[in-house]
């Protein structure tokens, strides 16, 4: 075999090896992984080396949420609270600037890592949301949201506005959060829907719901 011959069968073989594996798995956040960073160079070339402590990327664990859309309308929500047309900020109650801002991102698309109307991903939706209308900050994972703001067990114990989550993932739970909007509904970005109104008592949602948490004082709506 000649030697440029080799040659190239090593470039192709450096290629197949390197040129699938993203190079953070953090990508999301824009920083590489620190635990990555400090393991033994053998393992810091393959993406699927990791601690369950490790943030876990979702295109390495693909939920497997329903791909038809949920056929709830917010106007039919809207017709039980009272109206938000011409309010501005300072007139509007913190339920109507919370609702403002789930219907402003109604049927925005779905982007892994995004958080803007272009695209956005679910816990960006509820971070967005809350920041924008309530100026309450979230953490930037549902993982890590569920860990904020008081644990609410049972679910006739919902109220407007609590974050409510979900198993769709085979490695990272909670995998999915929305928002509570009452009579059973809740907000959402579905990866496959995007923003989007859905059931708690949708068969998919109600086996994979694991919890709520209040995340702004009970007089706030």
């Amino acid at each position: 075999m000649s030697s440029s011959l080799k040659y190239l069968l090593l470039i192709n073989l450096l290629l197949i090896h390197f040129g699938c594996s993203p190079s953070s798995q953090t990508i999301r956040y824009g920083k590489e992984n620190k635990s990555l960073a400090n393991q033994d160079s053998t393992e810091s070339g393959d993406t699927l080396l990791y601690d369950d402590s490790d943030e876990i990327a979702e295109y390495l664990d693909p939920d497997d949420m329903p791909e038809e859309k949920s056929s709830y309308n917010i106007s039919d929500i809207m017709k039980k609270l009272e109206k938000t047309d011409n309010l501005n900020t300072e007139q509007a109650t913190a339920r109507e600037k919370l609702l403002m801002e789930i219907i402003k991102y109604l049927d925005t698309p779905y982007k892994y890592g995004g958080s803007t109307l272009n695209g956005i991903d679910c816990s960006a939706f509820t971070q967005s949301v809350y920041q924008d209308a309530l100026n309450v900050n979230l953490n930037r994972t549902a993982r890590d949201q569920f860990t904020q703001g008081r644990v609410i067990k049972n679910k006739d114990e919902l109220e407007f506005g609590d974050l409510v989550f979900f198993n769709t993932r085979r490695r990272v739970r909670p995998g999915h959060v929305g928002i509570y909007i009452g009579d059973g509904l809740f907000a959402h970005a579905s990866t496959k829907g995007g923003v989007m109104i859905s059931s708690l008592d949708e068969d998919y949602y109600s086996k994979r719901y694991m919890g709520a948490r209040r995340v702004v004082e009970d007089d706030t709506f």
